[in-house]
């Protein structure tokens, strides 16, 4: 799970700062992974090795939306839904987010690494080892 505090302006004029969640189930990751024909780590390695750019924007749109919800205050689950996302999406928050992984390939990186399982990601550094270099 990643934590992202992110400082913005809302439409009111006011200064906040607020804390965000990311998180991919190992679940989720598969249907992603199956759901794309090559698989999607794959479709990432291609269109980045092509710099396929409005396929970059999309890929990473869906990752950061896709990755958002909010934990339960007993901790037992992370709710992600469409009234969630579309909160997300409409808060200024999603802008200077979005812009940050967009133009900082570090951090792009470690916002990856850090909405995947810990597991699931030791297992791609083991075996994709390209993957995950390319990626950082």
């Amino acid at each position: 799970m990643r934590k992202e505090t992110i400082k913005y302006t809302d439409f009111n004029g006011v200064e906040r700062e607020e804390d965000f969640y990311f998180n991919f189930t190992e679940a989720e990751l598969l249907e992603m992974e199956m759901g794309v024909t090559g698989g999607l780590a794959e479709q990432i390695k291609r269109v980045t090795q092509t710099q396929d750019a409005p396929t970059i924007i999309k890929i990473f749109k869906d990752l950061v939306l896709n990755s958002h919800g909010m934990k339960s205050p007993d901790g037992k689950r992370f709710i992600k839904n469409d009234e969630i996302r579309d909160a997300f999406a409409q808060n200024p928050a999603y802008s200077i987010l979005f812009m940050k992984l967009a133009t900082d390939a570090d951090a792009a990186s470690k916002f990856v690494n850090g909405i995947i399982p810990q597991d699931v990601s030791e297992k791609a550094a083991k075996t994709h080892p390209a993957l995950t270099s390319a990626a950082n």
